[in-house]
């Protein structure tokens, strides 16, 4: 049986751009980097208070990286939507939809990373 999710690839083009948006970006730490048996170059990231990871992989073989609409996206809690859209703008990466208040007042958002892979931001109602 399962006991807990450990992480989530996502496969990327451009592995050094795409390791600047997380660390930089969305300021997740970069905990690990390897190569797996099979050629893949492998960056594992962690949100400060998370444990699971995120996989960053480049693998050529696999062909292009085609990320479809609306196909899938990480959400990540923000404590304040208003600094991170300026920090997130001021290195290249606008917000691409909201920020939106939601009926609970929570505040959502949406920036995309390299690939054109979304990253939901949701600010807590207080």
């Amino acid at each position: 049986m399962v006991t807990k999710l450990l992480h989530t690839r996502y496969r990327v083009t451009d592995l050094e751009k795409t390791t600047a948006f997380y660390r930089d970006v969305l300021g997740l730490e970069e905990v690990r980097r390897s190569t797996s048996g099979r050629g893949s170059q492998l960056v594992f990231f962690k949100a400060p208070q998370s444990e699971e990871l995120i996989e960053i992989c480049k693998y050529d073989v696999s062909g292009p990286v085609v990320v479809g609409p609306d196909l899938t996206h990480l959400a990540f809690s923000v404590e304040d939507m208003e600094a991170f859209a300026k920090h997130s703008a001021a290195l290249g990466y606008p917000l691409s939809d909201g920020p939106h208040k939601t009926s609970t007042g929570s505040v959502i958002a949406f920036v995309d990373a390299p690939d054109g892979y979304e990253i939901e931001l949701i600010q807590p109602a207080p």
